[in-house]
């Protein structure tokens, strides 16, 4: 993703510390409380601009939202999707997703969200994909047992790479499309980049994968 700088973001970001969200590391296993009410938790990782996980918000206002993203001049916008909408039940994080297990504590989280990651297609850089092993440990430590990890991408070989990544490590995969937008799936919430591809004719590949009981 080409990332447009904008150098008064940061500024931006830090006059709204009650929805971006300072010291993330502070609030593990407290995000009920910073909440202020005892919700399920949902965490997207790499939110983007925030269509996703407002979206999301908008749609089930009973679960607290998590989203994650790395660049400030883009989640400067999930921000402002936020305070368009005067959403109470989501925060930000702008910070790294690899230090997931650093800001929620074990079986903290009730759901995980992966939409459209980079599919890192050569070999030798399977390590960075984010459905390797590597990253599945992390995501079934802050998961609730039976806690869903949502997966979504356009990307036909890293969808195939990514159930038998699931399987091997132990998720129980369900509810697998092959082609989303023609499956009758109600209630979907469209990303940014499923809205782009989908316009272009693409399919769009998704599953759930069941963290073990």
């Amino acid at each position: 993703m080409r990332v447009r700088h904008k150098p008064w973001a940061k500024g931006k970001l830090d006059q709204h510390s009650d929805i971006v969200i300072q010291s993330p590391k502070e609030y593990s296993g407290e995000w009920r409380d910073l909440f202020k009410r005892d919700a399920p938790l949902h965490v997207e990782i790499g939110s983007g601009k925030g269509s996703f996980i407002t979206g999301m918000a908008k749609k089930y206002p009973t679960i607290n939202f998590i989203g994650i993203e790395l660049h400030e001049s883009v989640i400067v916008t999930a921000l402002d999707h936020c305070l368009d909408e005067n959403l109470k039940n989501v925060r930000l994080i702008n910070e790294d997703a690899r230090g997931l297990t650093e800001f929620f504590a074990e079986d903290e989280v009730d759901a995980l969200y992966l939409n459209f990651c980079d599919p890192w297609p050569k070999k030798r850089h399977e390590k960075r994909r984010l459905t390797y092993s590597a990253f599945l440990a992390q995501y079934e430590y802050v998961l609730k047992k039976g806690g869903i990890l949502n997966f979504k991408t356009d990307n036909q070989g890293l969808f195939e790479y990514s159930l038998e990544s699931f399987s091997k490590y132990g998720f129980v995969l369900q509810n697998i499309s092959l082609d989303l937008h023609h499956s009758g799936m109600q209630n979907n919430v469209v990303t940014e980049y499923e809205e782009k591809f989908s316009e272009k004719g693409q399919r769009i590949y998704r599953c759930e994968a069941i963290s073990s009981e």
